[in-house]
């Protein structure tokens, strides 16, 4: 870490901005920020208190907390392989040969915090896990020029942002997926809402204007946020370790090891699952099906393998890459706990305390004010419960009965829910974690320039979701062909 800084009024005169919130709340979040694990135990309590508080009983909470905690069993594993299977693909010789290319082309360091920035937004709106991996990567390739002082925190929020701004209103939208696949839709929610298109959702010229003008304002404000000169905190000054070494260079030391260096049995299965991605691809919507987690992470694995190409490379890749989805394999369940606890635990009149917090923000919505208050609501429970769209099964019947008996368009309705449950990603640890792992530090380090993004998008994706309902008219819901 750097010995010295500016001087306190010094710094005020010369911080912009949006520097100075940045640098300021970051310098708050890395002594009051608690390790993101707190983070997630802390809001378990509060949930438990919040359901106690609705008449559940200790029983049905603690019940709930116990079934919910491994109820994202197979996500957590799915996560972790996501940060594994990206790590892989991208250190491999010709990923890093790209990456190393894309590190050289800013010629500043504020110019590399918007370039990440550009590529984090980009990627995630086809696919959200790609822009974590690639962009985190890409943050530590340009961490290693020596002639460019970047401040690694600016960076790595930059390298998140996708996440925190354009991922819902891309191809990676789960709730846009989900209701425009009929056979995918529960029919409790299929009777409410029809099949709704992408036509009407994710490319609607309301939600694709609304993605660019998040695109243009985050890369504004992580230009202006961005410290610089003896300001900036580079990744050396942070004690992360940007060392990269090729074990699988040196070649076979005794007969047995043979196989680990040649790529034959590489090659036959990366055969093998290059003939059961070509069936999952030519008999699917090759969107949707790039959109499973299991389809992503098989076609990543098998890439890796391909692009290390002996086993022995390959498998240090993996070895390299473990320690960092340490975070997501011990706090993921606790987000599955509270998800029950909102859930399942009823209280005295028999619903639960997600159930109450929608009601709440139903009962004071009209038409108008549908995409305000839905908006809001939505950034509250992916806060408690950040999902990544999965709790839609959840929520769509509450929302989207009230955007029918309000006459509200129902693919705007989809919109709204996508857009504002991206905000609290800015701030929530949960989706984090994987890219957190590959960058090698913690929330505390990024929040405060997460929460600067946090500060200019709530008011505008609120004011925006507001002005372009009023453009759309509603339509009955459009039941799919028998």
């Amino acid at each position: 870490m750097k010995a010295s800084v500016l001087h306190p009024g010094e710094a005020r005169e010369s911080l912009g901005f949006f520097e100075r919130i940045a640098v300021g709340v970051s310098n708050w979040s890395e002594r009051w920020f608690p390790d993101s694990y707190i983070f997630a135990a802390i809001a378990v309590v509060l949930v438990a208190l919040g359901s106690l508080a609705t008449g559940a009983s200790v029983k049905s909470v603690a019940g709930a907390f116990g079934d919910g905690y491994w109820s994202l069993i197979p996500f957590t594993m799915q996560m972790a392989l996501v940060a594994i299977s990206g790590y892989v693909v991208a250190v491999s010789p010709p990923a890093s040969a790209l990456i190393e290319k894309l590190a050289a082309l800013p010629k500043s360091a504020r110019a590399a915090v918007t370039f990440v920035a550009f590529i984090s937004m980009g990627l995630s709106l086809f696919n959200w896990a790609i822009s974590l991996i690639f962009s985190g990567l890409l943050v530590r390739a340009i961490a290693r020029r020596t002639d460019l002082a970047m401040d690694y925190r600016a960076a790595s929020a930059a390298a998140y942002l996708g996440m925190g701004a354009t991922w819902a209103l891309g191809l990676s939208s789960a709730a846009a997926q989900l209701q425009a696949n009929p056979a995918s839709l529960p029919k409790s929610l299929l009777d409410i809402t029809g099949v709704i298109p992408f036509s009407q959702t994710i490319f609607l010229w309301q939600s694709m204007t609304m993605a660019a003008v998040l695109i243009v304002v985050s890369l504004l404000v992580a230009w202006f946020s961005t410290p610089t000169g003896n300001r900036a905190r580079t990744a050396q000054d942070m004690g992360v370790d940007l060392s990269v070494t090729d074990e699988a260079a040196e070649g076979p030391r005794r007969p047995g090891e043979w196989l680990e260096y040649s790529p034959v049995l590489t090659l036959l299965l990366v055969a093998l699952g290059a003939i059961w991605l070509f069936n999952e691809f030519s008999t699917k919507d090759p969107i949707f099906a790039i959109s499973s987690l299991n389809t992503y992470n098989f076609l990543f694995l098998m890439l890796g393998m391909l692009l290390n190409w002996r086993p022995k490379r390959f498998l240090n890749a993996i070895a390299k890459s473990v320690p960092s989805v340490a975070g997501v394999l011990i706090q993921f369940p606790l987000y599955g706990a509270i998800a029950f606890m909102m859930t399942k635990a009823q209280g005295v009149d028999g619903v639960t305390l997600s159930h109450h917090i929608a009601s709440l923000f139903v009962a004071i919505a009209d038409s108008d004010s549908f995409a305000v208050v839905m908006g809001i609501y939505s950034a509250v429970l992916g806060f408690l419960i950040p999902s990544g769209g999965g709790k839609w099964i959840i929520e769509a019947p509450y929302v989207m009965q009230a955007a029918n008996e309000l006459h509200v368009n129902l693919g705007w309705a989809v919109q709204v829910y996508n857009a504002a449950e991206a905000l609290p990603n800015l701030i929530n640890p949960f989706w984090m974690l994987p890219l957190l792992g590959v960058l090698g530090i913690k929330a505390r380090d990024v929040v405060g320039f997460t929460f600067t993004q946090l500060l200019v998008h709530t008011p505008l994706v609120l004011l925006m979701l507001w002005a372009f309902s009023m453009t759309l008219a509603y339509t009955p819901p459009m039941m799919p062909t028998p």
